[in-house]
């Protein structure tokens, strides 16, 4: 009973927050003029602030929530198939594939970020689903011939920083203006879904989000170990592809068009599992998605309110200060 109220508690925050998203930020638009937006009664002559809510405010919000549900979703998945607290979306190297696409538009071709035309926004963004996609195959196919999930975790690591050091190679003969692009990238934002782009954000993170809902039952018998699980009927070497599977997918996605988003994937499943005091993933994975969403709510609200130089604080900037004494609290918690 005390978990339903608390998943309707996080229901109703998610709704605030989604709110407070989109009649505050960093251009002051007076409520009631949002409201009269919002209820399709503006002042047709305000094009501008029409133009904020619709096509800036409410974009950013229906991103963060999704980007923050996906990214928790990664990391209490990856969490439980290789029980480790600190396994997170980055553990793997998809994101760093993700970036690497990415760094080949914007080094690679010298293209500025913050000046894409369309179509060079289009293939910034299908660079790094590409190359997100590449390394998750590759984790895909080393799944099949690795036995021990631990080595498996290893080749992550060394995919990511291979893929580093590719990245570096490419900065080393980039432009100023393309390495000062490639960093504003890789600082994140909620901003880089277009409201055009939305419906096929939604899309894929929706699906990545159900696949992750089918793993339920083969996620609750690992926790058990996978001795257990095998005599349950559970398939590990199936059901760690299909967790690779959904995993690279959401991470492709986030980070495609959000950029690497540091520290949700992270801290979310762990302030889920204080909150609802549950281990059960019929409970901890809606708990996960919504405290997700909640927390990617308030970092965008932070950004875009908190007074800054002419503009919106990154969410990398702020990711960390929300997530790292979770994870503090968490090495103490576990330090034997």
């Amino acid at each position: 009973m005390r978990q339903k109220q608390i998943l309707l508690a996080l229901s109703c925050a998610i709704a605030l927050l989604a709110m407070a998203n989109v009649f505050c930020g960093s251009v002051s638009i007076p409520a009631s003029e949002v409201w009269h937006i919002l209820c399709g009664r503006h002042d047709p002559g305000n094009t501008a602030w029409y133009m904020i809510v619709h096509e800036s405010r409410i974009p950013q919000a229906i991103t963060a929530m999704f980007c923050g549900a996906s990214l928790g979703t990664c990391g209490l998945l990856l969490q439980t198939a290789f029980r480790n607290p600190l396994a997170g979306p980055s553990i793997l190297g998809i994101d760093a594939g993700a970036s690497l696409g990415v760094a080949l538009v914007l080094l690679g071709f010298g293209s500025t970020w913050g000046n894409l035309g369309t179509g060079t926004h289009a293939l910034a963004i299908t660079a790094a689903m590409g190359g997100a996609i590449a390394t998750m195959l590759l984790l895909l196919a080393l799944a099949r011939t690795l036995h021990d999930k631990v080595m498996l975790l290893v080749s992550g690591v060394v995919i990511a920083n291979v893929t580093g050091s590719m990245i570096q190679l490419l900065n080393y003969g980039a432009t100023e203006q393309g390495i000062r692009s490639f960093v504003v990238w890789g600082m994140g934002d909620f901003s880089g879904v277009a409201i055009g782009s939305l419906p096929t954000f939604i899309a894929l993170t929706s699906a990545g989000l159900l696949l992750a809902a089918l793993l339920v039952k083969p996620l609750d018998a690992l926790l058990l170990g996978d001795r257990y699980a095998q005599n349950l009927g559970i398939g590990i070497r199936r059901t760690r592809q299909w967790l690779l599977l959904t995993t690279g997918l959401l991470t492709a996605v986030t980070t495609a068009y959000c950029g690497p988003i540091a520290f949700i994937g992270l801290a979310v499943p762990h302030m889920a599992r204080m909150t609802l005091a549950s281990s059960s993933h019929r409970t901890l994975l809606p708990g996960t998605m919504m405290t997700g969403a909640c927390l990617a709510l308030t970092c965008n609200l932070l950004s875009t309110t908190l007074p800054s130089n002419g503009g919106i604080i990154p969410i990398n900037v702020i990711t960390p200060l929300m997530g790292a004494p979770v994870i503090l609290y968490i090495i103490l918690k576990n330090k034997s």
